[in-house]
């Protein structure tokens, strides 16, 4: 039984048909491929996205999607072994999966880390614990890794380009400035589906504080021995931006300084102009402009930038639904 919980999981191969059945969906969206199924869809944080197109894509595929938020229309749930269970939580992970599983043909989770202790949120305790116990397949609906975005970029790139062959374009992942100390999950996500695609990427960010886990910084160096491609970081945002054929925004906290906002949000706030705006799109080679959503306009990017004929924000968001309906009917019919 094979999961979603990170694209590094599949082979190229089988993202790229991943990749081609998506495109199919996108041009007819109706299907069967989940006739009969149904989808448990576990959020532990808000959604707008995600939920709406996984609701809808089930609905298209002749699937039901059941949305369950536990600590709200659902039990608080235990996940460590072991712990005498006489606080908050009612029910252990042990029997949450287990019975989901004899009810739903899938389980989706989206559960962020705590931004206390990144040695723990690194763990990935939910998502992880959701796939040891289920006895169906588990997607990964962002926990510290957005998987389903990736292959939703990936699709746009495709599509903005007009070839599935991304090698040799100029990838830039930039950090942004945002009020709060945000999850790597997206960025994290970026990286290794940038240089699964053989894309030449560079990681700007403020300082090296603000460089990714060595786990995806790891993934990212795997990867461009396979594919091609190569992988640098810059704290430069002029050598960054020049010759970009990609720009890819999100902001993220500083792991050393999980924990400790206060010491993070000095540095946090010495680098407000790593905002996308015009000047810096100017220096790209006629480049592409994207992010995950959602986005505080005129301070993660300009009005300028989300508006141009460049940004494919709204395609990328889009190529969820499809992505994601690629995702479903190839678990569930393994």
């Amino acid at each position: 039984m094979k999961h979603f919980l990170n694209t590094q999981d599949w082979t190229r191969p089988e993202l790229d048909e991943l990749l081609v059945q998506a495109a199919r969906f996108k041009r007819s969206k109706l299907g069967d491929q989940l006739k009969g199924k149904s989808i448990a869809l576990v959020f532990f944080n808000p959604s707008l996205r995600t939920r709406t197109s996984f609701e809808l894509g089930a609905f298209q595929l002749g699937g039901h999607a059941v949305v369950l938020q536990p600590g709200k229309d659902a039990w608080p749930i235990e996940f460590n072994l072991g712990t005498v269970m006489d606080g908050e939580a009612e029910e252990h992970i042990a029997e949450v999966a287990r019975v989901l599983s004899r009810y739903a043909d899938l389980i989706a989770v989206r559960a962020f880390p705590k931004f206390q202790d990144w040695s723990v949120d690194r763990q990935d305790t939910v998502l992880r614990s959701f796939a040891k116990y289920s006895t169906v397949p588990v997607i990964n609906l962002e926990t510290i890794t957005h998987p389903c975005q990736e292959l939703a970029h990936a699709m746009a790139l495709q599509e903005h380009f007009k070839t599935p062959d991304l090698r040799g374009k100029k990838f830039v992942l930039t950090w942004t400035y945002h009020p709060k100390p945000l999850n790597t999950a997206v960025a994290n996500s970026a990286l290794t589906i940038a240089t699964r695609m053989g894309m030449d990427v560079t990681l700007l960010c403020p300082t090296p504080d603000y460089v990714l886990d060595e786990r995806y910084m790891g993934w990212a160096a795997d990867n461009v021995a396979e594919s091609g491609g190569s992988l640098r970081i810059s704290h430069d945002p002029t050598d960054a931006y020049t010759g970009a054929d990609v720009v890819y925004a999100k902001s993220w906290g500083a792991l050393p300084y999980f924990g400790r906002w206060d010491q993070e949000k000095p540095i946090r706030d010495a680098h407000k102009h790593f905002m996308v705006d015009e000047a810096k799109m100017a220096l790209t080679n006629n480049g592409v402009f994207s992010h995950c959503l959602p986005l505080r306009r005129n301070v993660k990017a300009t009005d300028g930038v989300m508006d141009a004929p460049y940004c494919i924000a709204i395609e990328e968001a889009e190529n969820r639904l499809h992505v994601q309906k690629a995702i479903m009917a190839a678990l569930a019919n393994q």
